[in-house]
């Protein structure tokens, strides 16, 4: 199952924070608290599995009957999914306050605790990898272990990477002192930030949300400001990105694989030629997508040239309109519902049972996510809720990932977990719903012109930001590989992505070649943020057929979300008659974006 650190974490860029209370989640579904005695129960009992389990099986798979391997599987999801919930309450209470230092050291105890009991368990995955296939396949005819051959098969495609038993187990100890200590080094720095805007203190989340202001001024004292105070730090930023990255390259070699991202990809479950083709035809049509858009907005802003800080600057006061929480509630629920019941009742269970945080306090994790947790628990969902039609996509988005997390989570603990390039498909496709129901409601052409541009942006967010960044990502960490990188020359290699895809409407101010930094997904999931586009273009197509209407669409899709890690992409695009290893596939997607941006020309023509 994921960790929180790999999942999305959308920067909010909502207006007004809302007047009313916002719901704050009650984490002790998981544990009472950081001091209940389950706590120390469940460590004990997975520390005493994990050794019986050992002392059982290290050094016999080999020999065990189809039904005796099926048992130990079992046994072994069984103590996982035990860490799992120990690890995810630590992960959840340390995003609540991630500069709260007791939720800081209990989170790191229970890491290190976890990560020794695991490293128990890790022989059990290196023997699997070692059985003959043919050996392996006579055990796989057998019904026992039937419902277990999706997740041998994954298991195995690292089969050409694995190491010894002694070094896997030095490595995976080393995490916590290694790897892990550098993302939490991030996360309390970037939670303890304050950023000078306007004779104000604000945090990182707060600061970033003074760019989408209507006023302009507004929007340059903040965008000036946070580049002021990462340049402060930058040295520091700089060390993280740099040791981590040559951490990387370190375990990438001994693991041999050829490129940074090889190691992504194969957990992805995707081919490099898929990924290739993906970021060549969003790169080839930057021209008819964001550098496009960006020239009408510069128009629409009375600009003759788009500075960082007018990227997300509203092109109305209407956009900036108050949204309760409540009429977000219902916004997201109706749009759910009118697609599928089903999704509908899922996604209240959220709201009826503390289940979101959406509260703004200092201290808590910027942007949002879900987090599935465990199968015998249920997900959880973050956001930062500042009232504004954004959040409410957020929010959209994030109950997309609750749903598909829920829907999941009936194939048990070991096969629930998408990779991440599926991982996006629900979140994106519940945004699509909610922004479709509120454009078909609007009847206002102005209104309209607002929503569809605020569409755009998000969809450019998502692809073309999303590509650029991996962009950025591939050049970083194959310089790495040569020498440590000056903050100068990460500043530069950010600058040149942010040139080619945000094109010649733009220019840019020194401080934003420190904007880098704040991006949590280059320090905690290298090479995550091309599952953004992935995701977004796969929607495309798939919102596609939904709106011509395609036979049997919501039960299909439906069966999508609940096969979670059991199937690959071309196994669950097939009953959709879609290929993504099809170059036509990726055109589909993007021309949905390209067609919104002639929608609006049109309408400026008018």
């Amino acid at each position: 199952m994921q960790n929180f650190s790999r999942l999305p974490l959308r920067a909010p860029e909502g207006q007004a924070a809302a007047a009313e209370p916002l719901p704050q989640w009650d984490l002790t579904d998981l544990y009472a608290g950081p001091e209940s005695p389950e706590i120390t129960a469940d460590l004990e009992r997975a520390e005493a599995s994990a050794k019986a389990f050992a002392d059982t099986y290290a050094g016999h798979l080999a020999a065990l009957g189809p039904e005796e391997l099926a048992a130990a599987i079992a046994e072994y999801e069984r103590i996982e999914e035990r860490l799992a919930r120990l690890s995810s309450y630590a992960q959840l209470l340390f995003a609540s306050d991630s500069t709260n230092p007791l939720y800081g050291r209990f989170y790191q105890t229970i890491t290190e605790r976890t990560t020794a009991i695991s490293s128990r368990l890790l022989f059990f995955t290196l023997e699997l990898n070692q059985l003959d296939d043919a050996a392996l396949a006579a055990k796989l005819a057998h019904p026992a272990l039937a419902a277990w051959q999706p997740w041998l098969r994954d298991v195995r495609l690292f089969r050409p990477h694995l190491l010894s038993e002694e070094l896997e187990r030095l490595l995976h100890e080393k995490e916590v002192t290694g790897p892990l200590s550098w993302m939490r080094l991030f996360d309390e720095t970037i939670a303890g930030l304050r950023i000078p805007v306007a004779g104000e203190e604000l945090t990182l989340s707060l600061a970033l949300d003074r760019l989408s202001h209507p006023e302009r001024a507004v929007r340059e004292a903040a965008g000036r400001a946070i580049g002021e105070t990462f340049q402060r730090h930058i040295r520091l930023f700089s060390l993280i990105i740099n040791t981590l990255a040559k951490d990387k390259h370190i375990v990438d070699t001994w693991r041999r694989y050829s490129r940074p991202v090889s190691y992504r990809n194969l957990s992805n479950v995707v081919e490099d030629e898929v990924v290739d083709a993906l970021a060549e035809a969003v790169a080839a049509d930057y021209g008819r997508l964001s550098h496009r858009y960006y020239a009408l907005k510069a128009k629409w802003l009375g600009l003759p040239k788009l500075q960082h800080w007018d990227r997300n600057a509203p092109l109305s006061a209407q956009e900036d309109r108050h949204i309760s929480w409540q009429e977000a509630k219902e916004q997201v629920l109706s749009a759910y519902a009118r697609f599928s019941p089903v999704m509908a009742e899922i996604a209240e269970r959220f709201f009826t049972r503390p289940w979101i945080d959406a509260a703004l306090r200092p201290g808590k994790a910027s942007g949002a996510f879900a987090h599935p947790t465990v199968p015998s628990a249920h997900p959880y969902v973050l956001l930062n809720y500042h009232a504004r039609v954004r959040d409410v996509m957020t929010l959209a988005h994030e109950l997309g990932h609750a749903v598909h997390q829920t829907l999941a989570a009936e194939q048990g603990y070991l096969r629930a977990s998408t990779p991440l390039t599926l991982a996006e498909t629900a979140s994106v496709f519940g945004e699509m719903l909610t922004f479709r129901a509120l454009l078909d409601a609007e009847k206002d052409p102005e209104r309209r012109r607002v929503m569809l541009a605020g569409k755009v942006e998000d969809m450019l967010n998502t692809v073309v930001r999303q590509i650029a960044f991996y962009r950025f990502e591939t050049w970083l960490h194959e310089g790495r590989r040569a020498s440590e990188l000056l903050p100068e020359e990460i500043g530069e290699l950010w600058l040149k992505t942010q040139r080619e895809s945000l094109g010649p409407a733009f220019e840019f101010t020194p401080e934003y070649a420190v904007f880098w930094a704040y991006i949590p997904h280059f320090i905690h999931s290298p090479f995550y943020v091309y599952a953004y586009a992935f995701g977004d273009c796969l929607v495309n197509a798939l919102y596609s057929l939904y709106r011509q209407g395609h036979p049997g669409f919501a039960e299909k899709y439906l069966a999508m979300l609940r096969a979670g890690g059991t199937k690959r992409h071309k196994e669950l695009l097939a009953p959709f008659g879609l290929d993504a290893a099809d170059p036509k596939f990726w055109k589909m997607g993007l021309d949905v974006i390209a067609g919104f941006i002639d929608e609006l020309e049109g309408a400026e023509a008018s």
